[in-house]
């Protein structure tokens, strides 16, 4: 997977942060993204370590050594593609999930972990800004109605997956806006909720009602 020695000759190299003058005045992220060149060196890091426990570490079992390697080649649609074919919400967990996959990276027995959550958070927003992640209604309908109650992570993916189905789902939500945890219990510089209101168009343009 990507460069076999990669692990070898680069360090270790996350994103970095705004100052904290800067931070002070806003209550937005302050995580600065990774130059692309540096990007690609990261996913170079990726070991062809056989047993991926990188995939243990994982709730929602992203095929992290592929999508590393296609990054390291410089492949941004197809590791879009294999992103978003077990992650609903890659932008989401590129900021806010604790990375378990790197405390169960196997370079992380004898040295730094490979920067997942970094590349697979890069990935996505790659795919926002080029244009690539597109709404993706199901061609034609089951004719079945699906009630979801919460519009918290869980419901949403539900919605979603449901919906690119065939199926109509309808999110409930309590709140007076949809996006439980992931709006009103994670603060804005962890995650900026415009990105929240995207997905939820891109969903509502696949058939979910909210």
């Amino acid at each position: 997977m990507g460069k076999p020695t990669g692990f070898l000759e680069i360090e270790r190299q996350d994103r970095g942060y705004e100052k904290p003058e800067s931070r002070l005045k806003t209550w937005n992220e302050f995580v600065k993204p990774l130059a692309q060149p540096d990007l690609t060196k990261q996913a170079a890091r990726c070991m062809d370590c056989g047993i991926p426990y990188c995939h243990n570490g994982c709730p929602v079992n992203n095929q992290i050594p592929d999508f590393n390697n296609l990054v390291y080649r410089e492949q941004w649609l197809a590791a879009l593609e294999n992103l978003q074919s077990t992650n609903n919400f890659p932008e989401f967990t590129g900021r806010v999930c604790p990375a378990p996959c790197e405390a169960a990276c196997t370079l992380n027995i004898i040295d730094n972990p490979v920067t997942i959550k970094t590349i697979e958070c890069q990935i996505v927003d790659k795919g926002w800004d080029e244009g690539w992640i597109t709404p993706q209604p199901s061609p034609r309908g089951t004719g079945k109605r699906i009630a979801v109650v919460g519009s918290g992570p869980a419901g949403l993916a539900c919605a979603q997956q449901l919906a690119r189905a065939g199926h109509a789902p309808t999110v409930f939500e309590k709140s007076d806006r949809v996006g439980g945890l992931l709006r009103y219990g994670i603060p804005d510089f962890k995650m900026e909720k415009h990105l929240i209101d995207r997905r939820v168009r891109q969903m509502e343009a696949e058939g979910v009602i909210f």
